[in-house]
């Protein structure tokens, strides 16, 4: 509330929330995208943020089976550091803070529910984060084991190296 003495100059706030200015260098490419959200850089940054998902535990599901044809799900889950420990498992990002889950070729599903309750078992430095996300994946795997409706297909990957011609636009972890 403004009142005659107590005037603020310039523009007022974007954000109800604290605030601080910071300088950035983004590629052309991304500042095109930021502009089809929000024509303020700022406001679309926020927007584009808020929908790539939560950070903490309280507001982003860890563990999500998404249906993905007619009867058909997959698990996707937060991030985990232990989860990447499990050998021959792979955490791969299909959105922000999305993973899905895939394991070689000849590996029995059940080794990666067993690789999970060990960890929980095991570990005994696990934070709420972690916990959680064992806990929520092991609870779904053992629901879907004992109900015979865990299976396995296929997926096909593909070394990129050489085909950036084909690729819509570089995987940014691959540099890091």
């Amino acid at each position: 509330m403004y009142t005659h003495g107590n005037k603020r100059k310039g523009r007022p706030p974007k954000f109800s929330e604290s605030r601080r200015p910071i300088t950035v260098t983004l590629p052309e490419s991304t500042l095109a995208r930021l502009a089809a959200i929000n024509p303020d850089r700022a406001q679309a940054i926020v927007k584009a943020v808020g929908t790539a998902g939560a950070l903490d535990a309280k507001n982003q599901k860890q563990v999500e089976l998404v249906e993905v044809a007619p009867g058909v799900g997959i698990i996707l889950v937060g991030p985990s550091r232990y989860l990447k420990r499990i050998k021959g498992l792979r955490l791969v990002e299909i959105a922000p803070m999305r993973y899905l889950l895939t394991i070689p070729s000849g590996t029995a599903v059940d080794s990666l529910e067993l690789a999970v309750v060990d960890l929980l078992e095991n570990v005994k430095s696990l934070d709420e984060w972690e916990r959680s996300i064992l806990e929520q994946l092991r609870d779904l795997m053992r629901t879907v084991r004992v109900g015979d409706k865990l299976y396995k297909a296929e997926l096909l990957f593909i070394d990129t190296k050489g085909l950036s011609s084909f690729m819509s636009e570089p995987q940014e972890s691959k540099r890091r």
